[in-house]
C-alpha cells in the first residue's frame, strides 16, 4: 500500500512532528485491531443463526406457532418476538454495563489489559452458546460476550488513536472498523455453510466466535502499551523509548513534552466524570454521546443484525437470504477499505455529508419499495426485478455506512478526548452505542410490524437530521495531533465559546 494515500495535506493546523510511519506502530495497530473482530463476527452470526430453522424450533418454538398462525400472515411480523431479540440484544446491554468498569481498567492498567480482558470474556461467552441447551445458557453466554465486547470497544480505538501518528490515525484507526466488516462478511459466510448442515449449524456458528476472541487473547501479550498509557502510570523513560521505536526517530522531544503534559495536566483530574461536565470539555462530551447515537440510529444494525431475518421478510428463500446478506458483507468490507484511504486524504467531514446523503436516499428508495409491493397490510410478494433493485439500494446504503459513519464513529470519539478525560469520553462512546445498539436489536422486529415500510422512513429522517448536525457543529480533526485537539475547538464559530485560552496547549519552543 503506498503511503501517500495517507498523507494529510493541509491538516486542520495541528503542529508536525518529527518521525515517520514505521513498520512496528503499522504491524502493532493491526494486530490491535484485531478487537474488531470480536465485535463484527458477532454482528454477522446472530441474524443468520436466528433465521436457522433447528435452532428456532429447539429454542423459540413459539415463534414456529406464531409464523403459522393466520393471524400473522401479515408479512411485516413474521419474526416479531421479545425473547429472539432479547437473543440478539442482551449482549449489548452487558456491553454497556462493562464499558464503564473497562474504563477504569483501561486508566489504572493499560490499555492492553483491557484488551486481554476483553478476549478472555468473549471466549468464555462463545464457549457456553455453542453448548447452550437452554434459552438461559444462551442468554449468559450473550452476556459474557458482551463483556468482551464492552472492553474490547472502550480499549481499542485508544490504543489506535495514540500509538498512530496524526497523519495517518485515520487510517491506522480505521483498522478496527476493518475487523468488524471482515468479522460480519466471516460470520455471514459460515452461516451460509452452517444452515445446510443436517443438525448443529447453529452450534457451530457460535462455537467458531472463540477463534476471534482466541487471537485477541494471544494479541495482546505480544502488543506494547501505548507512551500515553505508559506516562499516565509514571513509567517517563519506557514512555519515551517506546514513543521513539513507534516514530522510528530519536528525536521526539516536541511530541513527548506535549503528550507529557497532557499526562500532568490529567494526573490533576481526579474524578474524570465530573470533569467530563466542564464547560471546556462540552465539544467531546457533545461528540462522544450524539456520533454513536446517530451511529445506530441510522438503521445500520438492522441490516447487520437480521439482513437474513429481514431478507425472508420480503420473501427471499432461505439461502437466497443468506447469500444477501453475504453479499451485503462483501459490500460492506469493500467500502471500508474505501475510508482507509478518503479519511485523510479528504477529511472526516466531508465522508460524514457524503454518507449521510447517500444512506437518506437509500433508506427512502427501499422504504417506497416495500411500501409499493406490501403496503400496509404486509400481503404482496416481491417479482425478482424488485427484489433486486430493494438489494442493490440496500448495498449502496450499506456502502455509504461503511466509508463513513461506520469508521468515522469509532475514530472521532477516539481522537477528540484530551488525555484526562480520555477513558471517560471513550466509555460514553461505547455506552451510548451499545445502549441504541440494544434498543434496535430488541425492539426492531417489532417496531417492523408496527411501523411497516415506515421504518425506513423514520430511519431516512434521522440520518438527515444527523447530517444537518455534523454541517453545522462538527469542525475537521484531520492531521490534528490528539493533544492539540483543543485549537480545533477554540477556532470554531460555536465551540469557541466553551474553550478558555488555557485549554489549548501553546506547544514548545521549537528551537
Amino acid at each position: 500500500m503506498a503511503g501517500g494515500a495517507f498523507v494529510s495535506e493541509g491538516g486542520s493546523g495541528g503542529r508536525d512532528y518529527e518521525g515517520g510511519v514505521t513498520v512496528f506502530v503499522v504491524i502493532t495497530c493491526m494486530v490491535a485491531a484485531m478487537g474488531g473482530l470480536l465485535f463484527g463476527y458477532d454482528l454477522g452470526i446472530s441474524g443468520g443463526v436466528t433465521s436457522m430453522d433447528e435452532f428456532l424450533s429447539k429454542f423459540f418454538p413459539q415463534l414456529e406457532r406464531q409464523r403459522e398462525n393466520a393471524k400473522h400472515d401479515t408479512a411485516y411480523c413474521k419474526f416479531d418476538d421479545q425473547k429472539l431479540q432479547l437473543f440478539t440484544s442482551s449482549l449489548y446491554l452487558a456491553a454497556l454495563v462493562a464499558s464503564f468498569v473497562a474504563s477504569v481498567v483501561t486508566r489504572k492498567y493499560g490499555r492492553k489489559v483491557s484488551m486481554f480482558t476483553g478476549g478472555l470474556a468473549f471466549l468464555t461467552g462463545a464457549l457456553i452458546n455453542a453448548f447452550a441447551i437452554n434459552v438461559t445458557m444462551l442468554i449468559i453466554g450473550r452476556l459474557l460476550l458482551g463483556v468482551g465486547v464492552g472492553f474490547a470497544n472502550q480499549s481499542t480505538p485508544v490504543y489506535l488513536s495514540e500509538m498512530a501518528p496524526a497523519k495517518i490515525r485515520g487510517a491506522l484507526n480505521i483498522c478496527f472498523q476493518v475487523a468488524i466488516t471482515s468479522g460480519i462478511l466471516v460470520a455471514n459466510l459460515i452461516n451460509y455453510g452452517t444452515s445446510n448442515m443436517a443438525k448443529n449449524g447453529w452450534r457451530v456458528s457460535l462455537g467458531l466466535a472463540a477463534v476471534p476472541a482466541l487471537l485477541m487473547v494471544i494479541g495482546s501479550f505480544f502488543l506494547p502499551d501505548t507512551p500515553n498509557s505508559m506516562l499516565e502510570r509514571g513509567r517517563y523513560e519506557e514512555a519515551k523509548q517506546m514513543l521513539k521505536k513507534v516514530r522510528g526517530t530519536e528525536n521526539v522531544d516536541h511530541e513527548f513534552e506535549d503528550i507529557r503534559d497532557a499526562c500532568e495536566a490529567a494526573k490533576k483530574v481526579e474524578h474524570p466524570w465530573k470533569n467530563i461536565m466542564q464547560s471546556k470539555y462540552r465539544p467531546a462530551l457533545v461528540f462522544c454521546s450524539a456520533i454513536p447515537f446517530f451511529q445506530q440510529i441510522t438503521g445500520i444494525n438492522v441490516i447487520m443484525f437480521y439482513a437474513p431475518v429481514l431478507f425472508k421478510t420480503l420473501g427471499f428463500g432461505d439461502d437466497a437470504a443468506l447469500m444477501s446478506a453475504v453479499i451485503t458483507g462483501v459490500v460492506n468490507v469493500l467500502a471500508t477499505f474505501v475510508s482507509l484511504y478518503s479519511a485523510d486524504r479528504f477529511g472526516r467531514r466531508f465522508l460524514f455529508l457524503e454518507g449521510g446523503i447517500q444512506m437518506f436516499i437509500c433508506q427512502i428508495l427501499v422504504g417506497s419499495f416495500i411500501g409499493l409491493k406490501f403496503g400496509t397490510t404486509g400481503t404482496g410478494t416481491l417479482t425478482p426485478a424488485t427484489a433486486d433493485w430493494i438489494l442493490v439500494f440496500i448495498c449502496v446504503y450499506v456502502a455509504g455506512f461503511a466509508w463513513s459513519w461506520g469508521p468515522l464513529g469509532w475514530l472521532v470519539p477516539s481522537e477528540i478526548c484530551p488525555l484526562e478525560i480520555r477513558p471517560a469520553g471513550q466509555a460514553i462512546n461505547v455506552s451510548v452505542n451499545m445502549f441504541f445498539t440494544f434498543l434496535i436489536g430488541q425492539f426492531f422486529l417489532t417496531m417492523l410490524c408496527h411501523m411497516k415500510f415506515g421504518l425506513f422512513y423514520f430511519f431516512g429522517g434521522m440520518v438527515a437530521i444527523m447530517t444537518i448536525f455534523i454541517y453545522f457543529l462538527f469542525p475537521e480533526t484531520r492531521g490534528v495531533p490528539i493533544e492539540e485537539m483543543g485549537r480545533v475547538w477554540k477556532q470554531h464559530w460555536f465551540w469557541k465559546n466553551y474553550i478558555p485560552d488555557d485549554a489549548v496547549i501553546a506547544g514548545h519552543d521549537e528551537n
